[in-house]
């Protein structure tokens, strides 16, 4: 089967993504977090949920046209949690430490798949912001606070009556 042109590009411009994804500490992180949120009954932080944020953070920039790239806002939502272990095992906030983590693993990227010091800051400042939003956040930060929050289907959750989130936390209806 012959692939058009832009889907060809669709494809290219995710290379990035599967790096970042793919990347031996990206990997460690993921894993050691799965493990420590197997028997978690309340929100996890695995890849439906990073995906979500993704989607719904794209969904968002098409729609008002905010003109962020696809393999920025896909890389900034893969990395927003990647420092939950850290937190449970650290006490460390997540946001923090995944930052860190989140420098690492873009600063050892292969050429061919490098984000431009101007990508990196605008992915490192998004996730340090994603859970308390400041004043005056940069689009990709308030864009990515506001996609993890209307990620969360409290309505269909079975420990949603058990859940320390107050009432005006939680997500009772499907937003984007």
């Amino acid at each position: 089967m012959k692939r058009s042109g832009s889907l060809l590009a669709a494809e290219e411009k995710m290379d990035r993504v599967n790096a970042v994804v793919s990347h031996p500490i990206y990997r460690e992180y993921y894993h050691r977090l799965e493990k420590l949120e197997a028997g978690r009954k309340f929100c996890r932080h695995q890849m439906n949920h990073l995906l979500d944020v993704a989607r719904i953070a794209y969904i968002r920039s098409l729609e008002q046209d905010l003109g962020l790239k696809k393999d920025l806002i896909y890389t900034a939502a893969l990395l927003h949690d990647i420092g939950k272990s850290q937190q449970y095992e650290r006490k460390i906030p997540h946001e923090t430490a995944g930052e860190k983590i989140a420098q690492q693993i873009l600063e050892s990227l292969p050429e061919e798949t490098a984000f431009s010091e101007a990508e990196k800051w605008t992915i490192l400042t998004a996730i340090r912001g994603h859970r308390r939003l400041r004043e005056c956040p940069d689009v990709l930060e308030q864009l990515l606070y506001e996609s993890d929050k209307a990620s969360r289907m409290c309505m269909s959750c079975p420990a949603e009556a058990e859940c320390d989130w107050s009432e005006e936390k939680k997500n009772m209806e499907i937003k984007i």
